[in-house]
């Protein structure tokens, strides 16, 4: 019993002298709203690992970020991520279209994306993310507000 209080001690002094270790950067967060139904329900408790430079380089499309709200620094919001840098965004009648493909969304219900609105081709900028509300119906993201600047990323949801 005493070795193993003494491994356990030894991976938490280790962990915390190296920043990257997720045993200790990972956090928890609240979620608020309805803008990412039906994959998150409101007052869910989400489990988010902080980006750094590296791990900002690693995100794909389908990611859920936390990030600062770019017209309003104090909030933080979350998305999934849709397009990276360089991408081209399309949507047709509700649909999302990247560099000219059609993007597979099975975490959008269609009972939640009635409006099939569509929006003109947009290029994302280098260092900047397109993001969208999985409840594209109640959703304020890129299509309302434009791209995020990498700079405001701080985290990415994780899997519990």
């Amino acid at each position: 019993m005493m070795i193993v209080l003494l491994r356990i001690s030894l991976l938490l002094i280790a962990c915390s002298l190296l920043p990257s270790c997720s045993l200790l950067s990972r956090k928890s967060v609240v979620f608020e709203g309805t803008s990412m139904l039906p994959t998150i329900k409101n007052a869910q408790k989400l489990y988010v690992e902080p980006l750094g430079v590296e791990s900002k380089r690693k995100l794909v499309r389908g990611d859920i970020l936390v990030f600062k709200y770019p017209k309003d620094l104090s909030k933080g919001y979350i998305k999934r991520l849709i397009g990276l840098p360089g991408d081209k965004v399309e949507i047709q009648a509700g649909e999302v279209w990247v560099n000219g493909s059609k993007l597979w969304e099975p975490y959008v219900d269609s009972r939640m994306n009635l409006s099939q609105r569509s929006q003109s081709a947009v290029d994302v900028p280098a260092r900047s993310y397109y993001v969208l509300g999985d409840n594209r119906d109640s959703s304020s993201d890129s299509r309302v507000w434009g791209f995020v600047p990498e700079e405001l990323l701080i985290a990415k949801v994780v899997p519990q």
